[in-house]
This record gives structure tokens, sequence and C-alpha cells, in this order.
């Protein structure tokens, strides 16, 4: 059986495997009828847009007000993902959608559509997917075999770009014969499949030993292992930047078919089914490219070449150049941005994915709405060739990033490592008792003592990833064969938590350190309350509490 987690195996057999399994399937097939309404939506919002107004800044804006819900939600949605059943949030997430759509139908067929109303209901239709990505990304794990991931994450790219092949062309025909009214129902009616499909999922979850975290809690654990997780920082980076500067192509297209080509809604649908195809033709190649090239040879070779074709569309006058120059732009947008998003799917742990693929669609979605809007202002100013042409300059300097933030290496999502049993404690202490100090004491001869600091800096990090604080490391002056960690957890539940949390990488690391470990003993290590209210008697009539009477959660 082919490995697609291996880039040297990764073929059209291997990226068809996740296809074997009942619930993926079914969940990727109504998928794909929701994207292909999602874009016939696109077609006839962008249109009824460029109908009612000549202003390039309020058709650009139709891209930001479908993807600027994800940049302000996504965390928040990417914590709720990890919190609740992610098969919930994703129903929640497709009826506010659906209301959306809904709506935006009922307004078009009684003539009240106006601009401003229209970027409000798109911005609402966004905000349910913005709700839904995160579930819906972080589920996939859930429905197919670790070694079958980076497949399903292509496969899903592929649902999306064969809609994208054929809906455009469906929605420039559904707008030019029927109106946009017709275009905004479809897209309402063809989000009850993948209800329906998400609704028969028979997920299971694995139920939690220790009780869920607040919202804004786990808000911030996400933003604190990503701010501790390098390799996930440089794929957020480089996927803003990305986005931003390349933009400009997806949100100028009505124009360029409106003043370049002279075309209409039908020429428009052409070329947004131009780059689906290419799109496909990208997804299917991944496999090969993957095999040939390092994840920044090939994030080069996207981008110098998307630089190419965003010139080609700026100069051409010809229908069939720009359509070419389209296909091109199409394969190496979708080798790049899947590229990306395997990069943080693979370098983030289950109990964090949600929240990590989060940050990369507020990174992607982000870029691509405040990229939009500056290409629509540019354009505004000088023109649709100029804003292009600008555009393309900056995607063929961007290579030069890779100089500093190099993308990372990922074959394998790192697994989680076997849960730890809770350390045995005397005192009584609830979930919130805190915060909790803890020491750790190794002794190293003084030979190793820079190899020992040396791993003790990769510990730091995965310490803070998990939930501490306050980390240091410090060397006994009168022993210099000490040395203590210590670290902060805010409570006692923390604490369990950022036990719990590591991945078999991190708990390797954590035995290399204690390998330095040549005291007559293991490590000793003190966990301690830092202000421990409750554990003394506050008075000489007021007798100790016992180690078993529960205090109240």
């Amino acid at each position: 059986m082919t490995d697609p987690l291996n880039p040297n195996t990764f073929s059209v057999d291997g990226i068809t495997e996740p296809l074997r399994h009942g619930t993926f399937r079914h969940i990727w097939l109504a998928s794909l009828f929701s994207n292909l309404g999602i874009l016939i939506q696109g077609v006839g919002a962008a249109w009824a847009m460029t109908e009612m107004t000549s202003s390039a800044d309020k058709v650009a804006l139709m891209q930001t007000a479908l993807m600027l819900p994800v940049m302000l939600i996504a965390m928040p949605s990417g914590a709720i993902a990890d919190m609740y059943d992610r098969r919930v949030v994703a129903l929640v997430a497709l009826s506010i959608a659906l209301c959306g759509a809904s709506a935006l139908t009922a307004l078009d067929w009684l003539g009240l559509t106006t601009p401003n109303l229209l970027l409000m209901l798109c911005f609402v239709v966004g905000s349910g997917m913005a709700l839904m990505g995160p579930a819906w990304q972080s589920s996939v794990s859930e429905q197919v075999p670790a070694e079958t991931l980076p497949a399903a994450v292509a496969l899903n790219g592929i649902s999306y770009n064969i809609a994208r092949s054929f809906g455009p062309a469906m929605g420039g025909i559904v707008v030019a014969t029927a109106g946009t009214v017709v275009a905004f129902a479809l897209n309402a009616l063809l989000y009850l499949p993948l209800i329906g499909a998400l609704f028969l999922w028979r997920r299971v979850a694995e139920p939690s030993r220790l009780p869920r975290e607040q919202l804004s809690r786990a808000i911030i654990s996400g933003v604190r292992y990503i701010a501790n997780s390098p390799s996930i920082k440089i794929v957020l980076g480089r996927t803003m930047v990305a986005t931003v500067i390349g933009s400009a192509i997806q949100a100028l297209m009505p124009l360029v078919a409106r003043d370049l080509l002279h075309g209409g809604a039908q020429t428009f649908g052409i070329m947004l089914g131009a780059f689906g195809l290419g799109a496909v033709i990208g997804a299917l190649s991944l496999g090969e490219v993957r095999r040939r090239m390092s994840g920044e040879a090939a994030v080069r070779a996207c981008t110098l070449s998307m630089g190419g074709a965003i010139t080609a569309v700026a100069l051409s006058c010809e229908p069939v150049l720009t359509i070419a120059a389209l296909v091109l732009a199409g394969v190496v947008w979708t080798i790049l941005w899947t590229l990306l998003n395997i990069g943080v799917q693979l370098s983030a742990p289950r109990w964090v994915a949600g929240r990590s693929l989060a940050a990369w669609q507020t990174a992607f979605s982000g870029g691509i709405a405040v990229g939009s809007w500056g290409w629509g202002r540019l354009t505004d100013a000088f023109g649709v060739d100029v804003a292009l042409l600008g555009s393309a300059a900056l995607i063929l300097l961007s290579p030069v990033l890779g100089l500093w933030l190099r993308m990372p290496r990922t074959s394998a999502r790192d697994q989680d490592a076997e849960v730890l049993a809770d350390p045995e404690v005397r005192l009584a202490l609830t979930h919130r008792s805190g915060p909790l100090v803890v020491e750790i004491e190794y002794r190293v001869a003084p030979e190793n003592a820079r190899a020992f600091h040396n791993v003790m800096q990769d510990v730091q990090l995965y310490r803070q990833r998990n939930g501490a604080y306050g980390w240091s490391i410090a060397r006994d002056i009168a022993d210099p064969e000490l040395w203590t960690e210590r670290y902060h957890c805010p409570t006692w539940l923390h604490y369990l938590c950022q036990r719990n949390r590591w991945t078999q990488s991190e708990r390797a690391l954590d035995r290399q350190a204690t390998g330095f470990h040549i005291g007559p003993g293991p490590v000793r290590v003190h966990r301690m309350l830092a202000r421990p209210f409750g554990s003394v008697r506050w008075k000489e009539d007021v007798p100790d509490r016992a180690a078993n009477e529960p205090l109240p959660r």
C-alpha cells in the first residue's frame, strides 16, 4: 500500500486511499456539492456587485467580506473545535451560513439588495464558514488513519477545486440565464447534503478525564503553543505574505473579464473555471512535487511561477492566453496552499490541532482580505493592469524570505505520548488550586554542561507550548553538578493538562534531558503551591483539613 506521508511514495493511488473510509467519503462528496454552491454564489455576488456599482473598491471587497470573518473569529472557532464535539460545531456553523444564504436569496428575489447589504450577508455566510473551518479540518484526522492524512488534506483541496473547475462556469451560465437570485438559492440548497452527512456521522470521541478549559483559557493556550512553535510560526508568516501579495489575481478577476477582455458573466465564469482546472491539476501533481522537491524549493517554484502567470494575465488582451495563464496560476496556487496547510497539520498535536489550523486560516484568509482591499484601492487609482503587475513583482521577490524563514521539514504528525498518572499529593487540592511551582533537580557531569544546557533550551519550548510559564534553568554555584529547572502553571488543572499534552518527540526530548542525570537516584521533582491558601490553619482552634476531604470545585 502506498504511504502518502512519505513524499517518495505519494501517488495518485495513494491520494485516493482516504476514500476507502466511508465517513470521509460521504462528507467529501457532500462537501463537493457545498463547494459548488459557494462558488456559484460567489459568481452571482461578484457579478451583482459589478452591475450595482462601477467601483473597483466595492468589487474587490467581495473577497474581503467572505474572508474577513475567518481572520476575526478563527482563533475562537479553533478553541471551540478543540473544546466541543467537532461534528456539532460544524453543524451549527453550516446552519449560520445557510441562514445567511437564504436571507440573501429572499432579499434579492424581492429586489431589495444593495451593495452594502450584499457585503453584509456575504459576511454572515463567511462567518458560518469561518466557524466551520477549524472543526472540519481538524476532524479529518478522526475520519482517516494518520498515514493517509496528507492525502485527505489534498483530497479536500481537490474537492474545492473540482467545484472551482465547474462551479464558476455553472455560476456564469446560471447568472446569465436565470439571474443572481437563482445562484443564491442554489447555494442555500447545496448546503443540505453536507448538513445531512455530518448529522449521520457517528463520531466516537475519547472522553477526557480532565474538565474542559474555559474559552478564554483555551484561546490563550492555543496562542501560547503557536508562539513557542518555530515551525508553525514560519508557516504562518509565509502564508500571510503569499496571500497578501497573491490575492490580486482572484480579487480582480471580475475586472479582468470586464475591462481587459471586455467580456461578461460567462467570460468571468470561464476564467474561474480555468483557474479551478489548474487547481485540480495542481492537487493531482502534489505527490510528484513533494517527491522531487523539498518544501522550501517547492514554495519558491510555486511563487516564481505564480508571478509569471499574473504578469501574463496583466499584459494579455487575448482570452486564450489569459485562460492558459490562469490554468498555470491555479496549479501553483493549489500546490502552495496545500503544502502550507499540511505543514501546519503535521506540526500540531491533536489537542491543539483546531487552534493551529485556525491560526493558519487567520493568516490565509486575513492575507486575502487585506490584500484584496489593497489591490482594489490600487486598481481604482492606477487600473487593473498596473495592480496585477505590482502583485507579480512582489511575488517574484518573495522567495528571498526563504533565507530567513525556511520552510520546515515535516513527514508525519507527532503522535500523542501515553497518558501519565496524576502525581501523588498529600495536600487537598482542587482544579483551581494554584499557582503551582515545579522544580526539577538534575545532577549533570561538568563536561556535559554545555550539551545539557542546549537540550534544555528545547525543553523550555515544549514546556511553554504545553502551558508552563516563567521557565528558567539555574546552576548551583556551590555545587556545579546541580542544575534546577523551574517553571509555573496557573492552577493544578493546568499542570495536569500540561503533563498530558506531551507528544512522543517531546517525551523523547525529556528522556534525553534526564539522560544527563548522574545522581544515585532519579531526578527530584518538587511541586509546590505558590500561595497555599487553605493548606494551613488560620486559627489555633481550627483543625487542619484532611488530605482526603475534597474542597468545592
